[in-house]
C-alpha cells in the first residue's frame, strides 16, 4: 500500500516538474558523472561490487529515455576514468566487461542514439577496444536520438595534452612550420582536437552519490558549465532527481565570466 501511495505521489511531482521546466533553459549537453554503484553494491547488502556496475549500467538506458524526451542534444557519460586502469585487473577486467556490454546495449538494432566512445582507447586491453569500436561504428548516421559519448579511459588532461599534439602532428604532416604554428595557436585549435566529434561545451554535470568534485571530467568543456551534485548513487538515480537537475539548471543566471 505504501509503495503505490508514493508511486502516486512520485507521478505528481513529476507533472509539477515538467509544467516547472516549460518554457525554462535547457542544456544542450548535459556531462554526468555516473557515481556510487559500488557503495550501492554494499549498502544493498551485495558482496559482488560488479552487480553495482551491472545495475548502474541498466540505468544508462532509462537516464537516455529521460534525456530525448527532454529533448537534450548531447550526453557525455563517465564511465572509466583514465584513473580508474590502475585498479586490479580482478576489479578492472569486469567492469570493462560490463562497460563494452552497455555500449553494445546502445548500438543495439532499434535504439536511437549515435554513439561515440571517448577517451584513451588505446590504453584499455585489445579486445575491450575492439568491441567499443565496432558497437559504436553500427549507430553512425543515426539522427534523432540523443548524442551520447561514452568516455572511457578518460581523463580532462590527457585529452587537452593529446588535443594539442594532435594538432601539432597535423600541422606538421601538412608541411607547416612549427614556431610560425606556435604564434598563431589559439584555443580554437585544441577544441577542434578534443576527443568527441561533437564539439559542444558542456552545460550542466551532474554528478551523483554526493561526491562533489569533477574528478578531471571535460575539464577544456565544462569552463564555464553549472554543476549539479546530487546524494543518490546512481543506480538508484531516478527520472525525478534528472529532472531535478535540469529545474537547478534553469534557475541559474549564467553570466560566463561576466
Amino acid at each position: 500500500m505504501r509503495a503505490k501511495v508514493r508511486a502516486a505521489l512520485d507521478a505528481l511531482y513529476m507533472k509539477r516538474l515538467v509544467r516547472e521546466l516549460e518554457g525554462r533553459p535547457r542544456p544542450q549537453h548535459i556531462g554526468i558523472m555516473l557515481d556510487g554503484n559500488r557503495r550501492w553494491a554494499k549498502m544493498s547488502g551485495i558482496d559482488d561490487p560488479r552487480e553495482g556496475y551491472r545495475a548502474g549500467g541498466a540505468k544508462v538506458l532509462d537516464f537516455l529515455r529521460w534525456c530525448d524526451s527532454a529533448q537534450i542534444e548531447h550526453v557525455t557519460l563517465f564511465m572509466l576514468s583514465d584513473d580508474n586502469l590502475h585498479r586490479p585487473e580482478e576489479q578492472l577486467n569486469p567492469l570493462i566487461d560490463i562497460i563494452a556490454e552497455v555500449v553494445e546495449q546502445l548500438a543495439a538494432p532499434g535504439n536511437p542514439w549515435p554513439v561515440e566512445a571517448v577517451g584513451a582507447l588505446d590504453l584499455l586491453p585489445a579486445e575491450s577496444a575492439s568491441r567499443l569500436k565496432t558497437a559504436t561504428a553500427a549507430t553512425e548516421g543515426r539522427k534523432g536520438g540523443t548524442k551520447v559519448d561514452v568516455a572511457v579511459g578518460y581523463g580532462g588532461r590527457r585529452e587537452i595534452v593529446d588535443a594539442v599534439r594532435s594538432a601539432l602532428m597535423e600541422h606538421s604532416s601538412q608541411g607547416g612550420d612549427i614556431d610560425e604554428f606556435i604564434e598563431t595557436f589559439t584555443m580554437e585549435h585544441i577544441s577542434k582536437h578534443l576527443y568527441s566529434k561533437t564539439r559542444s561545451e558542456s552545460d550542466l554535470i551532474i554528478r551523483t552519490s554526493g561526491e562533489q568534485r569533477l574528478s578531471g571530467f571535460l575539464l577544456w568543456q565544462s569552463a564555464y558549465a553549472e554543476v549539479h551534485f546530487c546524494e543518490t548513487y546512481w543506480p538508484d538515480f531516478r527520472e525525478i532527481d534528472f529532472l531535478r537537475a535540469l529545474r537547478s539548471y534553469s534557475l541559474r543566471e549564467r553570466r560566463y565570466g561576466r
